[in-house]
């Protein structure tokens, strides 16, 4: 018996007429990635960097996304190869690294996921999802084309390095933090603050001179439409545990009288 996996998020982006809206699901709940994915974004990020995910949650995550034509991306919490190689052996066919700020640190990913000659990645498939269980035929000649490498600028080193880090064979995008890129520019909780938007968009220049899409959070949507207009091709508007806290909150301020909604919040 052979499988075909799904075509990665480079290649939906490769195909893609217009700048992909994403999701992030944070909350660890496989229930609520099935309820993102069948919404009908384009992609949903699996965060495990800021979330209380561990592979077990990944996996179960992917599943529940499987069955919908959207792209699921996994967050890991750091580049480290043992980490990228069990995220990659659980099935994820697109990776996020965050916190990237040079090209060294990029070649270094790029290896991490792929088999030698041309990286470190171990060798695992007969035993791992990714392969389905060597149900891929060509898995371990060919895994360059079932895996996309997505690097996150987020500091003001990584803008400055964007072009640089773009440029490496292997890096398929590169995603713009505009929340820690604020932080290290020392204008925490500022997204949208001018010089964080002007880092951004010299990130963008930087990314897309090498030929490679750029992305960026932006959960402001009049935030998210000007990057889409300095040219974003792919972006997260929304994640489940905002949008959860947000909507109970307009539910309680429509019928809860606000002195008690304030005490049993305090709870």
């Amino acid at each position: 018996m052979s499988f075909r996996l799904t075509p990665t998020f480079r290649d939906r982006l490769a195909a893609a007429d217009r700048p992909l809206a994403g999701l992030w699901t944070c909350s660890g709940s496989p229930l609520a990635a099935e309820i993102l994915a069948g919404a009908g974004m384009d992609w949903i990020l699996i965060d495990m960097e800021h979330s209380p995910l561990s592979l077990p949650v990944v996996l179960a995550q992917l599943q529940a996304i499987a069955g919908y034509d959207t792209t699921p991306v996994v967050r890991v919490p750091i580049g480290d190869a043992v980490t990228l190689k069990q995220v990659l052996d659980t099935g994820a066919q697109n990776i996020l690294v965050p916190m990237v700020q040079s090209a060294a640190e990029a070649e270094e990913l790029v290896r991490a996921v792929r088999y030698p000659p041309r990286g470190i990645r171990g060798v695992g498939s007969a035993l791992a999802r990714s392969a389905r269980w060597n149900r891929v035929e060509d898995y371990l000649q060919h895994a360059d084309r079932y895996v996309s490498l997505f690097v996150q600028v987020e500091t003001a080193q990584g803008v400055d390095n964007a072009a640089a880090i773009a440029a490496v064979d292997g890096i398929d995008g590169v995603f713009v933090g505009p929340s820690d890129l604020a932080a290290s520019m020392g204008l925490l909780g500022q997204q949208t603050h001018p010089d964080v938007v002007a880092s951004v968009r010299r990130a963008f220049d930087g990314i897309r001179s090498a030929g490679k899409p750029a992305g960026v959070n932006a959960f402001d949507p009049a935030a998210a439409d000007a990057y889409v207009e300095a040219g974003a091709s792919f972006l997260l508007v929304g994640a489940d545990v905002a949008m959860l806290a947000r909507a109970s909150e307009a539910f309680a301020a429509r019928w809860v009288p606000a002195a008690d909604a304030t005490e049993r919040a305090s709870y």
